[in-house]
């Protein structure tokens, strides 16, 4: 049996403390744990990437950066023509080329500042930057996909531990969009917000499969959040919307909702993630009604729930005081059709 032993390094330049754990007869190796850093995910970790060749692009890059106090060095410049929704792998492999010659070391994930394109081929262009492009995060129809390393894994560093940088889109139409949800983002770290999750079980059935996860959200965090299941298809009138979740199409009376700083929906459908969609809801809907963070599928998933966030692990990550972008990422165990949404640092259940 092998015997592990830990020492830590405290902030002091007098003395080391050595603490040796569980070794009774020598230690099989030492993993050093050093609590002089800052241990979460933070601006420090997070590359933003522009194209200089979207002007709006540039200009919520630039806000964004000063609003959260992005390094320099942690700001890409990339360059391709905004006009498709959707790129090739080829276009896409040159932007990553592009990318990975101004990469630093510290960075773990990534915030796009546009919102086309949101396709590559097969894949959100979320995925596609976290992972990496490749088929196997696709489908030619009802068939599962690779899976994430990152899901329900609460590392901060998850390209160091999984060689996976979670990627989220700051996503809106206009700037005064944009502005409003990297505000809302912002405004909301630390304030611990009140509120209500609202799981709803609808009667579209084939888009309802994610209600089973209810029951157990509910008996495992309601103690620590209120937590309210509701039959039916439409919440209205409400104005203490934390988390919303449900399946359908199309989601009815979100002008009525109040959402609560840093709040998470989504809606299980099939082309949610695309952005400029008119047959079912784009995903974009949810932020434009208050929301700081959504998602959505970019091409037909099928209803595979585990193409879709698994609500109590989204939610324990969140209210454990993860970021939006860990706290989504951890949540999705086939995410490779599906494009995130929101302001990745937001983090309201954390430290202010």
């Amino acid at each position: 049996m092998k015997i592990f032993c830990r020492f830590f390094l405290f902030p002091t330049r007098s003395w080391l403390i050595v603490i040796l754990l569980g070794c009774l007869s020598g230690c099989d190796w030492l993993a050093p744990v050093d609590f002089r850093g800052d241990r979460r995910f933070t601006a420090q970790n997070l590359g933003v990437i522009i194209n200089e060749k979207d002007p709006l692009s540039v200009q919520v890059g630039e806000y964004y950066q000063q609003k959260r106090g992005i390094p320099n060095k942690n700001m890409i410049r990339v360059s391709f023509p905004p006009t498709k929704n959707q790129i090739s792998v080829e276009k896409f492999q040159q932007i990553q080329a592009q990318v990975d010659q101004q990469l630093s070391g510290n960075i773990q994930g990534f915030a796009l500042t546009w919102a086309a394109p949101f396709r590559v081929k097969c894949m959100s262009i979320t995925s596609a930057f976290a992972l990496g492009y490749d088929p196997v995060y696709c489908a030619q129809g009802c068939q599962p996909t690779a899976p994430n390393a990152y899901f329900q894994n609460p590392s901060h560093r998850p390209y160091r531990d999984f060689q996976v940088r979670p990627t989220m889109m700051i996503a809106g139409k206009n700037f005064a969009e944009a502005k409003a949800l990297i505000d809302r983002g912002v405004n909301a770290d630390g304030t611990h917000p009140q509120g209500t999750a609202y799981l709803l079980i609808t009667k579209d059935k084939a888009r309802n499969v994610r209600s089973v996860t209810f029951g157990e959200t509910k008996a495992a965090l309601g103690s620590q959040f209120k937590v309210e299941i509701i039959e039916g298809n439409v919440l209205a009138n409400r104005q203490d919307v934390m988390f919303y979740f449900t399946g359908l199409p199309k989601v009815e009376k979100l002008e009525t909702l109040q959402f609560r700083p840093g709040a998470i929906a989504d809606h299980l459908t099939s082309f949610g993630g695309v952005l400029n969609g008119k047959g079912q809801m784009s995903s974009l809907r949810w932020l434009e009604a208050g929301a700081t963070g959504s998602y959505g599928t970019v091409e037909e998933p099928c209803n595979f729930p585990q193409k879709f966030p698994h609500v109590p692990s989204l939610m324990k990550a969140y209210l454990s005081g993860a970021t939006l972008l860990e706290s989504y990422w951890q949540s999705v165990f086939w995410p490779g059709q599906g494009i995130f949404i929101g302001e990745p640092l937001a983090r309201p259940f954390g430290q202010s």
